[in-house]
């Protein structure tokens, strides 16, 4: 999970680098990672078979939301300037701890609500929100914008978890979810300022990164993590991007870190390892192959539990 939230960090950098459109950004995002995605699919159903409908139709449910997300993103950023719209999009570390509690009835760790805070404030100072004094050019429908993204992408993390831990498969799921994700791209275009299909280069090549490093590398590892941790975890996992992003930043556009933002990104890490850390120990390994422990005795079956 770690791993896939470093390769996801680099994404605001590439979509700025892009300079396309927020519908455009998140279809061919989309439609450039299905060529790896495809044929990662069809050699995982010859090896573990075919995933049931439902699982199918819950991750193109998931999509609808990722693409969401993406374009609310990008509309969050205008309006509220890149600091501001850091912070009010990373709340679905709230909203999924709370959604996980209440429909799924995961225990919220004492150790995770004592991070939560800590990351929250750290994620407060890698986004240089301390440092600036500009609001962007409409705060008010900037929040509104950026609440929405943490929903979409809440929704889509609860979805996407509940799908990819019916069945074993890893690339099934997300391409299913990019699938998904890239048609709703297409018809909501209309309501997030057009599809600009003659995208020419260099930007079609950021997106072509983008689509590798991020909705490819990134998101099969989140992927194949998600059903393994908690909910709640997983989201705050996921928080080590804007940590990952301030360090890319001065690597590829010369950024400079303020020591607020080094200090926010000593927390962010150190609250995740804690709450991660911390859950492990309380939490029973998940059974990896639902086949194999089948094939137990009746007997072994509790020492296997424990």
């Amino acid at each position: 999970m770690a791993l896939g939230a470093a390769c996801i960090s680099a994404s605001a950098i590439l979509i700025q680098l892009a300079g396309t459109g927020p519908a455009t950004t998140a279809f061919y995002r989309c439609l450039f990672a299905l060529p790896v995605l495809i044929p990662l699919l069809v050699l995982e159903q010859r090896r573990r078979g075919p995933r049931p409908l439902r699982a199918r139709l819950a991750a193109g449910a998931a999509g609808v939301f990722l693409a969401v997300d993406f374009m609310l993103w990008n509309h969050a950023i205008t309006a509220l300037g890149a600091g501001v719209a850091t912070v009010v999009g990373n709340l679905q570390v709230l909203f999924v701890a709370l959604a996980a509690w209440a429909l799924f009835k995961e225990r919220l760790d004492r150790n995770f609500l004592i991070a939560l805070p800590v990351v929250m404030a750290g994620v407060v100072l890698v986004s240089g929100l301390v440092d600036t004094t500009t609001t962007g050019i409409d705060p008010l429908a900037g929040i509104g914008y950026g609440v929405s993204t943490s929903l979409a992408y809440a929704g889509f993390l609860l979805i996407m978890r509940r799908s990819a831990a019916r069945t074993p498969h890893v690339a099934a799921p997300l391409t299913e979810a990019t699938i998904g994700a890239g048609v709703t791209a297409v018809v909501l275009a209309p309501l997030f300022g057009g599809l600009q299909f003659a995208t020419g280069w260099p930007a079609l090549g950021w997106l072509l990164v983008l689509a590798m490093s991020s909705q490819t590398v990134g998101w099969l590892l989140i992927t194949s993590a998600l059903p393994k941790i908690p909910a709640a975890i997983a989201s705050l996992l996921l928080l080590l991007q804007p940590a990952a992003a301030m360090v890319l930043a001065a690597v590829v556009l010369g950024e400079r870190p303020s020591l607020a933002q080094v200090a926010g990104a000593v927390a962010v890490c150190g609250g995740v390892v804690f709450a991660s850390r911390a859950t492990g120990r309380d939490r029973p390994l998940p059974t990896a192959e639902p086949v194999a422990a089948a094939g137990l005795s009746e007997r072994l079956r509790p020492i296997v539990h424990e």
